[in-house]
């Protein structure tokens, strides 16, 4: 403190402490350091447009291309037959109604047999995940194997001489051949979820019933109708061999053209069949998009 020229003692000015900037709500010092409370920078911070948006599941492309070109095939088929010159031999194997009739029991073959392997496939691969059971899922993998591993046609045969000839043996020989996809794709997602999110599931007080309707079968459903998929593209190839059997279906039109060497006969039964298989390949795959769990899905 030094003297005023009057003799006075100087009192030092003081200056004013610099403010401290108000923080916001929810932050708080610690030592000099600034914490904010969990989870207030996620209320916070304003959703960012590019991260708010969602990718459509099914796009215009994934609707439109396929059909459209399935629909140029079927097209270039028709007017081909337009043109084309066949013999009675032909005209008598494709007249009367006879293409739309085989084409029918195709899909009958088809939608019947694929519903069966799901009410058999699904529920037991579920079965064989549950305790005690899980020691029996090699035997019945073995069995699927060896039902898909057995040639088509020997197989039908088989059930032929054992059921009689007729749409009874045909329907069991696809369930048989198809069921393999399906039980092994479920039995492998069922077992590929995460242990700790059961674990977390059943610390929360849900039941074994609601763990597995609520937890694990949404987490296995890609899985799953993966190989639903699969079933029903084989389930098309294979039920033409359903009219050796006596089963009928557009493999009608491919062994007459074959026998009574038709090509043109030939050539729409295998047209046919191919346009099928797409077709229900494709409509798989849409449900395969719809159905699967958003939360599954792998953004970029």
């Amino acid at each position: 403190m030094s003297p005023t020229p009057g003799g006075e003692p100087r009192i030092p000015e003081c200056k004013p402490a610099a403010k401290t900037p108000a923080r916001p709500q929810g932050e708080h010092e610690v030592k000099g350091l600034a914490f904010r409370d969990e989870g207030e920078a996620e209320q916070e911070a304003p959703a960012s447009p590019v991260a708010a948006r969602q990718p459509r599941r099914i796009t215009w492309q994934k609707l439109t291309i396929l059909p459209a070109v399935l629909a140029a095939v079927l097209i270039a088929t028709w007017l081909w037959f337009e043109q084309a010159d066949l013999d009675p031999l032909s005209e008598n194997a494709l007249s009367n109604g006879q293409v739309g009739k085989a084409l029918r029991q195709h899909v009958e073959l088809t939608v019947i047999s694929t519903f069966f392997v799901l009410i058999i496939a699904i529920p037991l691969g579920i079965l064989l995940t549950r305790g005690a059971f899980r020691k029996a899922a090699p035997a019945f993998m073995a069995l699927a194997n060896m039902g898909q591993a057995t040639p088509a046609i020997g197989l039908l045969a088989l059930l032929v001489i054992w059921m009689g000839i007729g749409e009874k043996a045909a329907l069991t020989g696809i369930i048989i051949y198809a069921v393999l996809p399906v039980l092994s794709n479920t039995i492998a997602g069922l077992r590929a979820n995460d242990p700790t999110l059961l674990e977390a599931a059943r610390g929360i007080g849900m039941s074994p019933l609601g763990v597995l309707a609520k937890v694990e079968l949404p987490l296995a459903i890609p899985l799953i109708l993966a190989g639903v998929r699969t079933a029903l593209v084989l389930n098309v190839g294979t039920a033409t061999l359903a009219t050796f059997g006596g089963g009928g279906g557009l493999g009608v039109l491919i062994t007459t053209g074959i026998t009574n060497q038709r090509m043109p006969v030939l050539m729409l039964g295998s047209i046919l069949t191919v346009v099928l298989a797409l077709l229900v390949d494709w409509l798989a795959s849409l449900a395969e998009l719809v159905l699967s769990p958003r939360g599954l899905e792998v953004r970029t």
